[in-house]
Parts: C-alpha cells; structure tokens; sequence
C-alpha cells in the first residue's frame, strides 16, 4: 500500500470515528458510499474538510466531488493530481 494511499485511509478513520477498522480493511476499490463504506452527505463533509486541513487539497464543486469520491484509489489519485499543483 502506497504512504499516501496509507494516510487517506486512516484520515477516513479518524475523521469518520470508524473505531475497530484498520486501513487494510478498506478496500481500495469499493464504493466509499452506498454499498461500500456506507457514508452519506454528513460523512462527505467532513472528508472535504479533512482532506483540505490534512493534505492542502480543496474539492472545488460537486462534479470534482462525486469522481473524487469513487473509492479510496479514486480519492488517492485525485490528492496525488492536486497536491503536485
């Protein structure tokens, strides 16, 4: 698992409060909403805080959101494009 894959998935622990999961218990291809992780818009909001506060990238509109928020490796590979920026 990448260090960056590693730090989004236990910022999604932390900031989700999911106690007990470890980060290799996400998947990184499963749906962070829905039948994957099972977040909803409150959970999305405070990933958008919690990726702008840990890794200085701002989510601009919902259309940026909605692919940013596939999976854990969609979320990966958006921070990994924005960050470089």
């Amino acid at each position: 698992m990448s260090d960056l894959k590693l730090r989004v998935k236990q910022m999604i622990i932390e900031r989700l409060k999911l106690e007990g999961m470890a980060p290799d218990q996400i998947d990184d291809l499963a749906p962070l909403f829905g039948d994957g992780l099972g977040l909803d818009s409150i959970d999305a909001l405070e990933l958008v805080l919690g990726i702008e506060q840990v890794f200085g990238v701002k989510i601009e509109d919902e259309a940026a959101g909605l692919k940013a928020f596939k999976s854990v490796q969609s979320l990966t590979d958006f921070i990994a494009e924005h960050a470089k920026s």
